[in-house]
């Protein structure tokens, strides 16, 4: 018969911030890790357990003498370093990509420093954690996955399981349900009530040590667990590996589970939006500069900025921290992610220009009256766009009788089709352009338009549009918006109608003042919604002289047409824009929502045609197929519905938002909530909140929001939908400006031939010259492609099985190609 173990692991959860800011977080970590290493040497088989990286550089930067500590600690066994991410992210809401570099610089930091490469992630605090996971800690050097939430009330697995990815990579998995703390003096007592709901098992793990705020163990809990210890040969002090270890000759007896490990605090997929847009736009710049900066590196036109890339990363990866990206922490930490998201986004706008004037080297000095337009395509492959460029004429036009109108032309010199609209100035005379123009961009490279000011008569001015029914027609897509309630009437792609009367429809729930929503799985009980102003309330809140047309078009043109719309739900109001194109089926929606609800939930309702659809959404490297109709849902850049009935499909792309439910073939997304900041329920009788004053919300005021719907055949919708929602949120660079003389042009960086399968990094390896390509097929099909670097001459035949993450290691001078971990290891 085996031997009955139970393995004690003693850790202090650590939040950096939550309801305090960094500084005390760091403060407790440094008292923290003094009276761990103080335990360690004192008493004999005591083993203290802790992970996340940042904390180490925070003493190692702080209390260098500890950190040596640490470091003989470590070497004699008596402190494990475990988990080895730079900290413990939201493990819903980052890209793959991110979680990569979380594990990259953790991992890397710790074998750095302590010489150990821990084999078991660890995420106790997280609130849900993706099936996207699996496969990024397969190929990351770990073999087993430790975690607390969401609990057996919530989820339905075993304690301990086989967790299986999208692409069939598998991990060992606890799920530890007692949770990671013990209040100090009870851990024994926990123990007690740990050992009685867990008598039948043969290997068990049981985690104590008091945390949140730090404190890690006390003598009083040491003293009690040492007790038992000496009595019991089948208890012991241990650590993560040790357990998975002891589980491993059982896994053939182990469930299989193949799906997320969610649901828990799902309001956390909306609450404080102003962190999670910043993230998003920080992640998208992040990922594109870097490409932009190794295309430069490998043409040989500059130095790869490490550093800099370093500190940006940073700032990424600690405001993906569980309480900061959720969405729970207090309006200080908040202002601190916004700051360093900030600071992030400033490093990377100078190295992102950096990169894009090397890159503009050996273009044609600007020809006489020329304003050349230069246009960077990260992307793999040749794409179409529509791109928006602004541009300064040599001087304001203050000739009433004359107007510069723009000639647009492409590199061959072949005349372009664009729109002036309104620039982002509000000057009256003839000052900047803004040209709005559908183009083909080359594959990973710079790419040229000429724009010439020519003078023409006042009467030759563009006309502000005409209004009229607000129907249009194109060569794919049909759309009706409704002159009476400014919402999409008809939506029809192909000769195929997708969506309902009222589709698009701001709608409120009720919702209460808990930023995680830890008693609830779903935000479908209604207050109300948003309604079209009347023309007598226009005026005020639009900032005209007198009342305008409550829906209206505003921009008409041979690309596009834009709609606007203007609402109001009580004291919040909004602004939508439809821009609908005059080729294709991809409809943009813009909305510009001033929130001043409280305890409510802002939703936009897009109620389909598609009969029993299931719906889809894009998760970290991979697809989630949902199957919890009515709940709240968490996704990452598109979800969408697809018909089970016939070839159909309606896919949504977004610039922001992560949350949404769908039901009886309506799709809703989230976009705000308006809950209270840290606003943890104690017990249903009282309130979240203090009754005896003003108590701020989370997200009040003004906030933008982009989406793009699009529809066809459900091949077509999901070999297309990443690409497109990747353009929403990052595409093209894009400026009007004058190169120098010299050089030659600079040759695509890299190409592929399959759209399907995505660049989701191009980089100099982390500690050499390296290049690395990582791809990923999007699609969850077997696929070939071709991946050309033109500027190595290399042509490279790829297979991927569906979902799979492949990384290659590229030798730039010994033409060396080889396929590599995510931590760029043979």
């Amino acid at each position: 018969m085996d031997t009955r173990t139970i393995h004690l692991i003693c850790n202090s959860h650590i939040d950096p911030v939550w309801l305090w800011e960094w500084e005390e977080g760091l403060a407790e970590t440094l008292s923290t890790f003094r009276i761990a290493a103080e335990f360690c040497s004192k008493f004999d088989g005591f083993v203290f357990c802790h992970n996340e990286s940042l904390l180490y550089q925070w003493v190692e930067e702080y209390e260098p003498s500890l950190f040596r500590r640490i470091q003989r600690l470590v070497k004699e066994g008596k402190w494990r370093i475990i988990g080895g991410w730079y900290v413990q992210p939201d493990c819903n809401l980052p890209t793959g990509e991110s979680f990569v570099r979380q594990i990259l610089v953790g991992k890397n930091y710790l074998m750095e420093k302590f010489g150990v490469e821990p084999q078991t992630a660890v995420n106790f605090d997280p609130f849900g954690h993706t099936r996207g996971l699996v496969q990024i800690l397969n190929k990351s050097g770990y073999t087993s996955y430790l975690f607390c939430r969401p609990g057996a009330d919530h989820l339905e697995i075993p304690e301990d399981f086989i967790w299986k990815g999208f692409d069939g990579s598998e991990v060992l998995a606890h799920r530890s349900t007692e949770h990671y703390n013990s209040e100090k003096g009870k851990a024994d007592e926990k123990f007690e009530k740990w050992l009685k709901t867990h008598s039948d098992v043969q290997q068990g793990l049981f985690l104590w040590g008091i945390g949140n705020h730090g404190g890690g163990p006390s003598k009083i809990d040491l003293g009690m667990l040492q007790k038992r210890i000496d009595n019991n040969k089948e208890i012991k002090h241990s650590w993560p590996e040790a357990y998975f270890a002891d589980l491993e000759p059982r896994r053939s007896k182990l469930t299989l589970y193949n799906g997320d490990l969610n649901p828990w605090a799902v309001g956390c997929y909306t609450s404080m939006s102003r962190v999670k847009r910043m993230h998003r736009k920080l992640e998208n710049i992040y990922y594109t500069a870097e490409k932009m900066l190794t295309h430069a590196v490998v043409a040989g036109l500059m130095k790869y900025p490490r550093k800099e890339l370093r500190e940006a990363l940073e700032d990424l990866l600690f405001c993906e921290f569980h309480d900061i990206l959720p969405g729970s922490a207090i309006p200080e930490v908040e202002v601190y992610a916004m700051q360093r998201m900030d600071h992030g986004l400033e490093i990377l706008s100078r190295l992102k220009a950096r990169a894009f004037f090397k890159l503009m080297t050996g273009q044609p000095v600007a020809r006489k009256e020329e304003f050349p337009v230069l246009v960077y395509n990260p992307e793999p492959y040749d794409i179409d766009e529509t791109l928006i460029v602004e541009l300064q004429g040599p001087e304001p036009n203050f000739n009433p009788r004359v107007f510069w109108l723009p000639e647009l032309t492409d590199e061959s010199g072949n005349p372009v089709v664009y729109q002036l609209e309104k620039e982002s100035a509000n000057i009256a005379n003839d000052h900047r352009k803004r040209l709005v123009f559908r183009a083909r961009l080359k594959a990973s490279s710079m790419n040229r338009f000429s724009c010439y000011l020519r003078e023409v008569s006042i009467l030759d001015k563009p006309m502000n549009p005409a209004q009229g029914e607000l129907h249009f027609v194109n060569d794919t897509c049909e759309i009706r918006i409704s002159p009476e309630t400014g919402l999409i009437d008809q939506y029809k792609v192909n000769g195929k109608d997708y969506l309902k009367t009222d589709s698009a429809e701001l709608l409120v729930m009720k919702d209460s003042a808990d930023p995680w929503g830890m008693k609830v799985n779903s935000f479908r009980d209604p207050a109300g919604s948003f309604r079209l102003m009347s023309p007598s309330e226009t005026a005020g809140f639009a900032g005209t002289q007198g009342p305008v047309e409550p829906v209206r078009i505003i921009e008409d043109g041979p690309v596009r047409v834009v709609v606007e719309g203007l609402f109001r739900y009580q004291v919040s109001t909004a602004v939508v824009r439809y821009l609908i194109p005059k080729q294709g089926a991809e409809v943009e929606i813009s909305v510009r929502i001033f929130w001043m609800e409280k305890d409510k939930m802002l939703k936009m309702a897009f109620p389909g045609m598609l009969v029993n659809p299931d719906c889809l959404g894009q998760v970290a490297y991979g697809v989630q197929q949902f199957d919890r109709e009515g709940e709240e849902l968490v996704a990452q850049e598109w979800v969408g519905l697809f018909s089970n009935n016939d070839d159909l499909a309606f896919t949504v792309a977004n610039q922001t938002t992560y949350g949404f439910d769908f039901s009886a073939g309506e799709l809703r997304i989230s976009l705000l909530r308006s809950p209270a900041y840290a606003g943890h329920p104690v017990d249903d009788l009282t309130p979240v909140v203090r009754q005896d004053r003003f108590t701020p919300r989370i997200d009040q005021g003004e906030h933008q929001f982009r989406f793009r719907i699009n529809a066809g055949s459900k091949k077509e919708r999901l070999e297309s939908i990443d690409l497109e929602s990747r353009l929403l949120n990052s595409g093209s660079m894009s400026l009007c400006c004058f190169p120098g003389k010299g050089g030659k042009i600079i040759e695509h960086a890299v190409t592929l031939s399959d759209s399907a399968v995505r660049i989701a990094a191009m980089k100099m390896a982390e500690k050499d010259d390296r290049l690395i390509v990582r791809l990923f097929e999007t699609t969850g099909t077997s696929r070939k492609a071709d991946l050309r670097i033109p500027l190595l001459d290399l042509n490279i035949p790829l297979e991927f099985n569906g979902f799979e993450v492949k990384t290659l290691s590229i030798n730039r001078f010994t033409k060396e190609i080889a396929t590599v971990d995510l931590l760029e290891r043979m």
